[in-house]
């Protein structure tokens, strides 16, 4: 079994996290993926490489853990008044945002980095969670709509699909002609 982060809340451990995170992140951008190091990334945050070894493992685990953390969404989905258009937006921005060039590189962190699968999980179970809000809003005012599971299966995994082993036309309307497909042509 590999490394994991620890979960604990707050104190020391997540100072750590975050000052590890956080160093990971600067130090992309200032050096490039290339040039990145267990012991650069230690300096910069101000702990031993002991730390990062005994904590992620490797390098590879380490930007795993910072792509899984990059891709959690920050915000509920926007409430646009009805199901289809929260659905058609945040299709849109899932699609905008994984289909990016840094987003396709947090998607190869955060499976290259897993060997036990736990992360891609957790970006299963954030999309679920965004859905989950969308569906929960439409229950409230009566819409009818399908369960998160139909979502996943007829609009993320052919979005993932196409952005890991088909790229190319990747738009709005190709989310959107999804969305019409799980909703049954609604």
């Amino acid at each position: 079994m590999s490394p994991r982060p620890m979960a604990r809340p707050g104190g020391r451990s997540a100072r750590v996290q975050e000052a590890v995170h956080t160093a990971v992140r600067d130090l992309l951008r200032e050096v490039g993926r290339d040039a990145l190091t267990v012991p650069l990334v230690a300096a910069r945050a101000g702990v031993t490489p002991s730390t990062v070894y005994r904590r992620w493992g490797d390098l590879r685990e380490l930007l795993s853990d910072v792509a899984v953390e990059h891709l959690r969404p920050d915000a509920d989905p926007a409430d646009l008044g009805s199901l289809r258009a929260d659905l058609d937006a945040w299709a849109e921005q899932f699609l905008d945002e994984m289909a990016s060039p840094a987003g396709r590189a947090y998607i190869r962190d955060a499976l290259l980095g897993d060997p036990d699968g736990d992360n891609a999980g957790r970006c299963s179970a954030y999309a679920a969670q965004q859905i989950e809000a969308i569906l929960n809003r439409a229950a409230r005012r009566g819409e009818p709509a399908p369960d998160t599971e139909t979502l996943i299966d007829r609009v993320v995994a052919p979005v993932m699909y196409r952005i890991l082993f088909r790229p190319g036309h990747l738009d709005a309307t190709y989310v959107h002609g999804l969305v019409t497909h799980a909703l049954g042509g609604r």
